[in-house]
Order: C-alpha cells, then sequence, then structure tokens
C-alpha cells in the first residue's frame, strides 16, 4: 500500500513569504540608510575639507599665530565668475609676498552689472592643493551669501595667514607660490531678484 505524506507541504509558501518578507524589508532599510548617507557626505565633506584642507580647500581659524617666520611666501589671487551671474569680480592685487605666520589682509572687488539685486556664493580652493592644510582664513567674504543691489559695487576683503607648520612638511620645504582661487556662483535662493531703482518722485515712492 503507498502512504503518502501530506503534513507539513503547506507551510512551505508562508515560510517563503516570510523570508521575502524580511529580505525586502532589509533591502528597503539599506536603501534608504545609503541615501541618507549621501545626503549628509556633501555638508560633512565640506566641513572636513574646511577643517583639514583637504583636495586644495583653505582652513579656517579663530586666532593667528603669535609669532611669523622668516620665511616669505608669494600669494596669486585669482577670480571667476561662473555663466548665468552678471557680476564682474577680480582682485585688486595680482599678488603679494606674505611672511609665514604673519596675518594679511587681500581685496577683491564685485560689481554687479545688472539693475536687479543678486545673490551669489563664492566656491574656493588653494593651489598646489597640498598647500591647503596650511592656508588659513581668518575672514572671507566665502563664509556666506553676498548680495549686490542694482549695479552696486562692493569690497570684498579676507584675512589669511600662512600656517608655521608649513615648515615641518618635506613636500612643501621650497614652495615659494600659493594661488588663492574664488568663483562666484548665482545662489540658489527662492526669492526672487528685486529692482532697487528709485520710484519716481520722492524716496519713498510718492509723488512730490
Amino acid at each position: 500500500m503507498t502512504q503518502t505524506n501530506e503534513g507539513p507541504a503547506p507551510a512551505a509558501p508562508r515560510s517563503m513569504g516570510r523570508r521575502h518578507a524580511v529580505v525586502a524589508g532589509a533591502c528597503a532599510a539599506f536603501i534608504a540608510a545609503m541615501a541618507g548617507v549621501t545626503y549628509a557626505s556633501v555638508p560633512l565633506y565640506a566641513m572636513f575639507c574646511s577643517l583639514t584642507g583637504f583636495g586644495g580647500s583653505t582652513r579656517v581659524g579663530q586666532v593667528a599665530p603669535a609669532a611669523a617666520s622668516g620665511r616669505e611666501i608669494s600669494i596669486s589671487f585669482d577670480a571667476n565668475v561662473a555663466p548665468g551671474l552678471t557680476w564682474a569680480f577680480s582682485p585688486d592685487q595680482r599678488e603679494m609676498a606674505v611672511k609665514v605666520g604673519a596675518t594679511s589682509m587681500a581685496h577683491y572687488t564685485a560689481v554687479n552689472r545688472s539693475s536687479l539685486e543678486t545673490r551669489a556664493n563664492a566656491t574656493y580652493n588653494v593651489s598646489p592643493p597640498q598647500a591647503g592644510a596650511y592656508f588659513v582664513k581668518l575672514q572671507c567674504f566665502c563664509f556666506s551669501e553676498q548680495t549686490l543691489a542694482g549695479n552696486e559695487k562692493m569690497d570684498m576683503p579676507v584675512v589669511f595667514y600662512v600656517d608655521p607648520a608649513i615648515e615641518n612638511d618635506p613636500d612643501l620645504k621650497n614652495l615659494s607660490t600659493i594661488t588663492l582661487s574664488y568663483t562666484f556662483f548665482p545662489a540658489k535662493t527662492a526669492d526672487k531678484p528685486e529692482v532697487r531703482a528709485s520710484a519716481p518722485g520722492g524716496s519713498d515712492g510718492k509723488p512730490l
């Protein structure tokens, strides 16, 4: 007489379904986690670069060194404007010699060539990239979004120093020039540009 085994067979589909649900849930959680890491990596990477000078980014400092060394390094200044921004932007000086460890100030000038208020952000880097770890900015227009009224001209200073620790870097012992470069990009703001032109009549727009 032939016997049939009909006991646990129906349970297999339910077990397989639970496995698929667990795998699907794990995949969804992994994708969500990776998306979160990707979203967070941009500001974290920017913060890391500003603290370490990685990739040619300059460092941000609060206090200047107590004393300067006798070594001089030439600082070259570069300025660029991205497409879509109606600004003229240039350094007031193309080059200056600074003492390592001494606080120095350079000036850039920006001019809004349109009649509309315009906002922009500046990105920056130094070359050679290894020097970014030793180029420290104490004050800079690149720290925040900049706004220029129509046809407005603005002086944009940057206060910086070259960290004396550069003296201990064997790869930069013969470095004679550091180039500081800025590029202004249109700000990604929801606000629409505003015309700053005076209204006919008095300063409050009412007829005289």
